[in-house]
């Protein structure tokens, strides 16, 4: 069976929220049509209801804007701002029916990507001063990936593997699948681009030699106690060589920073996309001109 190829270049964002839209209005919005009349034009704002990272500004604009082009939306605070409950993000002007139309899709962008940018931030901030990068994973929600991790560049973290086909990351499953992790490291070697990392995920400290003997560039330690993984750390790091090392598996607010304190050079957190906590965000009707 031919596997599924994709790349960054062949994801439209027009796409994504049109699907969205499609989904949520179907073959039309009922109850506007039976309230609003045409001709009828207001101003909404978009209201901040607590405090969090902004993540998804342009996202918004561009799903009021598929809707109609005419609307009028004008930015009151920029991605990556910290915003307080009661700030106003934006305002958009126009047919009020469109308004309404996009008023859902717009919020639950919003509201998600302001949410990962928030707790990606916090994870930030709890290493602040160590060199270490937080990477998101890709436990994302299925057709927004390209959302939630430009929300954790907003939040100051970094981005893993976009997907399978921009990075080569050999798993448990693929290791009892092809025999072992030595052999597994030698095919993808020999399968993949001469230029191409290869990256190991590795559980015990014999896993960690055998991956640095079968030489793979980036070493992912996963769900071990922070002892083992500073022993990981040293043995790695005693070899000389360049390798990297990332830290990943059961790795919360409350632990990032000890982990980053071993000598990992990345830490990947799966709840900053998987786990989020959308930001409490509404959008108010402030004014009206009826036809």
């Amino acid at each position: 069976m031919a596997g599924f190829k994709t790349s960054l270049k062949d994801i439209n964002i027009d796409s994504l929220i049109k699907n969205a839209l499609s989904e949520d209005i179907g073959n039309g919005d009922i109850t506007t049509s039976a309230i609003i009349p045409e001709g009828h034009s207001s101003k909404a704002v978009i209201i901040a209801k607590e405090g969090f990272i902004l993540a998804g500004i342009p996202y918004v604009e561009r799903t009021f804007k598929l809707i109609d082009s005419s609307l009028k939306f004008r930015t009151k605070k920029r991605d990556g701002s910290m915003v307080r409950s009661g700030a106003s993000l934006a305002e958009i002007s126009g047919d009020t029916a469109s308004l309404l139309k996009a008023e859902r899709v717009a919020l639950n962008l919003l509201q998600r990507l302001s949410g990962i940018a928030t707790i990606t931030r916090s994870f930030v901030e709890r290493v602040k001063g160590l060199s270490v990068k937080i990477l998101d994973t890709r436990k994302t929600a299925p057709g927004l990936r390209i959302f939630d991790k430009y929300a954790v560049r907003v939040g100051g973290g970094y981005n893993h593997r976009f997907g399978l086909f921009d990075g080569v990351l050999i798993k448990d499953n693929h290791i009892s699948a092809s025999g072992g992790l030595k052999k597994a490291v030698k095919l993808a070697r020999l399968n993949t681009h001469h230029l191409t990392k290869i990256e190991a995920e590795v559980k015990t400290i014999k896993e960690v030699k055998e991956a640095l003997s079968a030489g793979v560039d980036i070493l992912m330690l996963d769900n071990m106690s922070i002892e083992k993984m500073k022993r990981a750390v040293e043995i790695i790091r005693s070899t000389g060589t360049d390798n990297l090392i990332e830290a990943s598996g059961n790795i919360g607010i409350e632990n990032v920073r000890a982990v980053a304190l071993t000598g990992v050079d990345f830490i990947s957190i799966g709840a900053i996309t998987h786990s989020v906590s959308s930001a409490d965000i509404s959008m108010r009707i402030k004014s009206i001109h009826a036809p």
